[in-house]
């Protein structure tokens, strides 16, 4: 019984001192928006190693940076729901364009790669002696359409470019040229 007793103390400590001050949402924030004061609370808790949520230390340099998702009241707060800047930023537009594989070099692409779109041929396949339209853009996000086998890329463009990019993307007769990766 005095065993029993010892090894359930004994357990009682270790999971209480196993605990770490983390950052815990206190208020729903949604996409974009500034995180407030109130809107972040520290709380005691077993973490799963498996798990990074931000350190409780770090509320006061995360008050005034946006939410990078939404964010929901109670759940534990990661790095990586947390930015300095919004996509898109100020004079930028997102734009997704769907692509075969034929149309994409069969590298993957990452967030931040400097891509050129270009504009192909119609179903003619109408070959001009006109250099083919371009425009420079940075990849922001990748998806696979594995009912069509198309991928969706979305890419962050000049303001100004986005409507003549979304129009060309929608014609399907659009190509997209990885440009080198060393910056």
């Amino acid at each position: 019984m005095v065993a029993a007793g010892a090894l359930g103390t004994s357990f009682a400590f270790t999971s209480v001192n196993d605990t770490q001050e983390v950052l815990v949402v206190a208020n729903d924030i949604k996409r974009g928006e500034t995180i407030d004061v109130g809107d972040l609370a520290v709380v005691r808790v077993s973490v799963d190693p498996a798990l990074t949520p931000v350190p409780g230390s770090q509320k006061a340099q995360l008050e005034g940076s946006r939410a990078a998702v939404d964010l929901w009241a109670g759940t534990l707060l990661t790095e990586q729901a947390v930015t300095d800047s919004l996509v898109p930023g100020q004079g930028e537009s997102l734009v997704g364009i769907s692509l075969t594989p034929a149309q994409m070099p069969s590298e993957p692409l990452y967030g931040g790669d400097a891509v050129r779109i270009v504009t192909t041929p119609g179903d003619q396949g109408e070959v001009t002696d006109k250099e083919p339209v371009t425009i420079e853009a940075v990849v922001v996000g990748v998806s696979r359409v594995e009912e069509t086998g198309e991928t969706v890329v979305d890419v962050s463009v000049p303001e100004r470019e986005a409507a003549d990019l979304a129009a060309r993307a929608a014609t399907g007769r659009v190509a997209l040229v990885l440009d080198a990766r060393e910056r």
